[in-house]
């Protein structure tokens, strides 16, 4: 007998996604061979909805190029993504406690946090093409790191 609270990925579907904002800023003048480097902050929230078995991964993506001086100003770009996943067994993965936060399986957290940025991660690099910031990518990351803003309920 199976224990009903066991994460099973084959219950997860991606119903839907969009891209909210989508948008590079890049200065007159820019020179991109200058570009070092780039800054990275991103940010992942979860929320859910148990009666509709729904859950929403907003995902947030600011950067900007480092070029250590050498453009006078730096391109950048900030992206927002939603995703909605349909859990059939949402009611067993993620259970209300007495504070009005969910108790959430850490499988399923982290199934989430996976596609979720994974997905994000091809979205951007194809978005990314042919502007001044088409050399950077989203490092490969360990997903439970976005979990540690996580919002329940």
């Amino acid at each position: 007998m199976q224990d009903k609270n066991v994460f099973d990925p084959e219950k997860i579907t991606l119903i839907d996604f969009k891209m909210i904002k989508g948008q590079v800023v890049t200065p007159e003048n820019f020179d991109i061979s200058k570009v070092v480097g780039h800054q990275l902050d991103n940010s992942l929230q979860l929320g859910f909805n148990l009666d509709d078995k729904l859950a929403k991964a907003d995902f947030t993506v600011s950067l900007k190029t480092d070029s250590k001086g050498e453009n006078k100003s730096e391109a950048s770009g900030n992206f927002h993504l939603i995703f909605i996943y349909r859990i059939e067994n949402l009611e067993e993965l993620a259970t209300p406690e007495k504070n009005k936060r969910l108790n959430l399986n850490p499988g399923l957290a982290n199934a989430l946090s996976s596609v979720t940025y994974s997905t994000s991660r091809g979205i951007l690099l194809t978005r990314l093409q042919g502007t001044a910031l088409q050399n950077f990518v989203l490092p490969i990351i360990n997903p439970n790191n976005l979990l540690h803003n996580k919002k329940n309920g």
